[in-house]
């Protein structure tokens, strides 16, 4: 008899006003699979165009890879208040293109994902990327942004008891 197989798409985005990374993964028998991943670049100068640039990107990208969950990271205060609130901004675009399309939603602050990734909340950018390469299996380093929406999908995964 044939095992039914299910298997879990997540989309893990990592927002930013400027560059916003994306990566989507696999779960499959407690596996996780590398998708894609990557940068949503925006182009324009204005605030307004920029945040209708995530959602026009992130919602692309639903369309086309199909995931179940979305996950996402919490803002995190920094010391210039303007740069957090762009950053809330494009955190609240990318979720409402997730809720627009029925997706599962789910934030996680910085220092989680860190520690689902690379088992100490308070890790470097680099030590995010080279854990995600290796859990990954991927080739090469990802890109930062990419490396870590791709950290932030590997914790949902990781928090929801989907990966080992």
């Amino acid at each position: 008899m044939a095992e039914n197989v299910v298997s879990l798409r997540i989309l893990g985005i990592d927002p930013g006003s400027r560059i916003t990374g994306f990566g989507i993964i696999e779960i499959s028998k407690r596996q996780a699979k590398f998708i894609t991943c990557g940068c949503i670049k925006m182009q324009a100068s204005r605030l307004p165009e920029r945040l209708q640039e995530i959602y026009t990107g992130v919602s692309e990208l639903i369309e086309n890879y199909q995931p179940e969950h979305l996950a996402i990271e919490q803002v995190f205060m920094s010391r210039n208040a303007d740069s957090a609130l762009k950053l809330g901004q494009a955190r609240g675009v990318a979720i409402v293109a997730g809720t627009q399309h029925a997706l599962d939603v789910h934030e996680y602050a910085p220092n989680q994902i860190k520690q689902a990734v690379v088992g100490q909340g308070h890790a470097e950018k680099q030590q995010v990327q080279h854990m995600v390469k290796i859990l990954l299996n991927l080739p090469t380093i990802p890109l930062t942004d990419a490396a870590d929406a791709l950290a932030v999908a590997l914790c949902h995964a990781h928090i929801q008891g989907h990966a080992r």
